[in-house]
């Protein structure tokens, strides 16, 4: 089974590709504290629909570039 995540696009300026922050939060091993931590993943985006502030899911597919291998499931808000 492949690997789904959502998160919010940041950056939509390449063709075909856009660029999605994932959020989430992770908890302090000593102190215990929940902190937030983002992270940024190349998406390829077929059609260009992805606008920056839209909020989309992904899927794990082949790689299909250096630095790209996830692919566009399904827009969830859009801007």
């Amino acid at each position: 089974m492949s690997r789904k995540l959502k998160g919010t696009v940041v950056s939509d300026k390449m063709d075909k590709t856009a660029v999605v922050r994932v959020d989430s939060l992770k908890t302090h091993p000593i102190y215990k504290k929940k902190f937030k931590v983002s992270k940024k993943y190349k998406i390829h985006d077929e059609e260009n629909v992805l606008k920056i502030g839209d909020v989309a899911e992904f899927v794990e597919t082949r790689p299909i570039s250096k630095d790209k291998s996830w692919a566009l499931s399904k827009v969830l808000e859009k801007v």
